[in-house]
């Protein structure tokens, strides 16, 4: 939709649409973490087993990445009010079916609803809320959809640990209900009436992407479960995702007046540098976000809640760094408040290189709003820098592929934590385990205020306990190493960003047939 149909609205009109996009997005992304910490609960309710659980998880990614590149065709084909409504509603209903579900595979094909009617909510928020805000604004509209893309899911753990812990875990599905409802309804009367466009699109590029996309999906997800390219499985879906994408990128080369999306917007060169800092910046982020749990669950025997609690500080510093960001954009190189957020983010994760089994909860919380604000800094600079060159006709098609890369690069760092983490804490295990035999002084040291000695079998199971605890602090330790480097990889990507901000973008394409 063009900015044209935006410009006589009034600033309560567009506050209207502000909230409207907003609760859908938030909703949206909500979802994805909130529902991990109920997992436990589901699976007790539902009779099943940890690795059946998990595909309410990979149902929902492999259909929210599987539709998400094709926002740009039904947001033009159907006109941009009528596609938010139809995604808003679906995603509402298939919610609360997802809360209702009573068997395993109901819940899983929910959830894959959930996914398809969820994947353009985030990439038509951000093109409808660039759209309302005019050029010298920018900032601060990305601003205002950032707080929603990235406090969704910080905040996430926190309201699903009290929902399951007072309710139910239904209700991390049926909170989503309300919401949604609110959303509808705003949308339905704010926004102007929908414009559609003619558009061809090669629905064989279409399965060849999806293809890759789905199978990419499933191999990060499942993966480390099944010790990656030893199952039979991830071997299929590593070839899949590798010939979807080839087909893929052929037929769009030979059929470039309708292709999925526009190949030419990876010319754009801050387009191309803001993803890929994206897909590092999910990396880190969300490893982080996954390690967290794992270290105070885990190892510091925290209860949920409190875990959530714990991590709710960086959601709070992260919207107090968008506001503040908001207001600088336009007068600062974003070059420098990218350079600046990763510093904030490396100085969050480098402190959890020196963490032991006896911190307390203040060394846990200070890294996370220095990181909540860093990522803040960086997400609200991506967002805007992103767009800035883009043409105003390509920026649904633009939205969608940069909520893609985000999806991905946050699947890809998931799984790399994971993995590290698992291989690590076996590494340490063997390690560590060999200086546990009887003629090591500072073992018997160790056991002799517990009144015990190496012979006794109470004694064999403190050490074995004692020793699975050191082995999984080392590898947090390690993974948390990794994380710090990935945040450190950024800065010479942003130095490559392009210094100045163009106030009338430069088109980079042509009229499709």
């Amino acid at each position: 939709m063009s900015t044209l149909a935006y410009q006589n609205i009034t600033p309560a009109t567009r506050l209207l649409i502000v909230i409207a996009v907003m609760s859908a997005t938030l909703m949206q992304v909500l979802d994805i973490t909130i529902v991990n910490v109920a997992l436990p609960h589901m699976q007790g309710s539902l009779n099943t087993t940890p690795d059946e659980i998990s595909w309410t998880l990979t149902s929902y990614l492999v259909a929210s990445g599987i539709f998400m590149p094709l926002t740009g065709y039904f947001s033009d084909r159907l006109g941009q009010k009528n596609f938010l409504l139809i995604c808003i509603a679906g995603f509402t209903l298939a919610s609360a079916l997802c809360g209702a579900a009573i068997a395993l595979k109901e819940l899983v094909g929910f959830r894959l609803l959930q996914g398809v009617f969820g994947a353009a909510l985030v990439p038509l928020s951000q093109a409808i809320i660039t759209d309302i805000y005019p050029q010298e604004e920018r900032g601060k509209a990305m601003a205002i959809w950032g707080m929603g893309v990235m406090i969704g899911p910080i905040l996430g753990p926190t309201l699903g640990g009290y929902l399951t812990e007072v309710a139910s875990w239904r209700w991390t599905f049926y909170i989503n209900v309300p919401v949604g409802v609110t959303a509808l309804l705003f949308a339905w009367y704010a926004l102007p009436p929908a414009i559609r466009k003619y558009r061809a699109m090669d629905w064989s590029g279409v399965i060849y992407l999806s293809t890759a996309i789905g199978a990419l999906q499933y191999l990060l997800d499942r993966g480390n479960q099944q010790d990656w390219f030893d199952g039979a499985d991830i071997r299929v879906a590593a070839l899949l995702c590798v010939v979807g994408f080839v087909s893929f990128l052929l037929r769009s080369i030979w059929y470039s007046n309708k292709t999925v999306f526009d190949l030419r917007i990876f010319k754009d060169r801050n387009f191309t540098i803001a993803s890929l800092l994206l897909g590092l910046m999910g990396l880190g982020m969300y490893g982080a976000m996954i390690l967290q749990p794992m270290l105070q669950e885990n190892l510091l025997d925290y209860p949920v809640l409190t875990t959530g609690l714990i991590m709710a500080p960086r959601g709070i510093s992260g919207m107090i760094g968008m506001l503040v960001i908001s207001r600088i954009i336009n007068r600062v190189d974003p070059r420098y408040l990218i350079v600046v957020g990763v510093l904030l983010s490396m100085l969050g994760a480098a402190v959890g290189t020196w963490y032991s089994l006896n911190i307390s909860p203040f060394w846990l919380v200070w890294p996370l709003i220095f990181q909540g604000f860093g990522i803040s800094m960086i997400f609200v600079s991506l967002s805007t820098i992103a767009f800035t060159t883009l043409a105003e006709n390509l920026r649904v098609e633009a939205a969608g592929l940069f909520s893609l890369l985000r999806t991905l690069g946050a699947s890809i760092g998931i799984s790399i934590v994971v993995t590290l983490f698992t291989r690590h804490t076996q590494i340490a295990w063997n390690q560590l385990g060999g200086f546990i035999q009887p003629y090591n002084p500072a073992l018997q040291a160790y056991l002799k205020p517990l009144h015990l000695s190496m012979n006794q079998p109470l004694a064999a199971a403190v050490l074995a306990r004692e020793l699975s605890l050191q082995a999984q602090m080392i590898a947090v330790i390690d993974t948390y190493k990794f994380i710090t480097w990935s945040f450190m990889a950024m800065i010479p990507l942003a130095l490559l960003l392009r210094k100045s901000v163009v106030n009338q973008p430069v088109s980079l394409s042509v009229a499709r047939e």
